[in-house]
């Protein structure tokens, strides 16, 4: 039986994002989330205008997305209720959020300097991509909610999750990606079978190689 309801939230299961951007002050910022999907070489995140991410990315136009597998689950859940704005905004407040000006050293995390942006690497997490703001939008009616697209211009891969170290594919069978499902956290279980969309995919992969 399916019943007819109304949640509050869709959160059905996608990876945590740890979103580093430069502060006002020059001082890096650490943000979870997990509403950001991918399309080719590009990023979709949505997140609240109020927030000091956001705000930093409308000005500095840069930012890292850093992909935490399922091992860093106790590091980034350090970072769950805290905020970098030092004006809490009200929602948040209500929600129990604290003002935390040193995100990395809460979440025992290590800040490596980027490539191409201001931004830093999250050392520890196995994927770090560098990326530009391409254009940032209003996705709810109520204003509230930014659509950022992004443009990814560096990509770093930890080697042991590559198909083969001189390889650009990353196996999916090594990569164990932390996942947002309905505000709890998860791990991926075993492959199911083998998909037949990724058998032409392959095929067109080692082509090119």
């Amino acid at each position: 039986m399916h019943k007819i309801v109304q949640p509050k939230v869709f959160y059905f299961g996608t990876p945590v994002v740890l979103i580093s951007t430069i502060n006002p002050d020059g001082s890096p910022n650490l943000a979870p989330m997990s509403s950001a999907w991918w399309v080719n070489q590009s990023c979709m995140l949505g997140m609240s205008y109020q927030s000091q991410t956001v705000q930093n990315l409308i000005r500095e136009k840069s930012c890292v997305l850093n992909l935490p597998s399922a091992q860093l689950v106790n590091h980034v859940d350090r970072l769950a209720l805290t905020t970098g704005k030092e004006d809490i905004p009200m929602y948040k407040a209500t929600m129990g959020y604290t003002y935390e000006p040193n995100k990395f050293e809460c979440a025992g995390l290590t800040a490596i300097p980027a490539d191409l942006v201001q931004a830093p690497l999250v050392q520890e997490c196995p994927i770090q991509l560098e990326a530009q703001v391409e254009q940032i939008s209003t996705f709810s009616e109520t204003g509230t909610i930014a659509a950022i697209e992004l443009r990814m211009i560096r990509v770093h891969v930890e080697e042991s999750i590559l198909l083969h170290p001189d390889q650009d594919y990353i196996d999916p069978e090594k990569w164990h990606p932390l996942i947002m499902n309905y505000c709890e956290l998860f791990g991926l279980g075993a492959k199911l079978q083998p998909s037949r969309l990724a058998e032409p995919f392959m095929a067109q992969y080692h082509s090119k190689g």
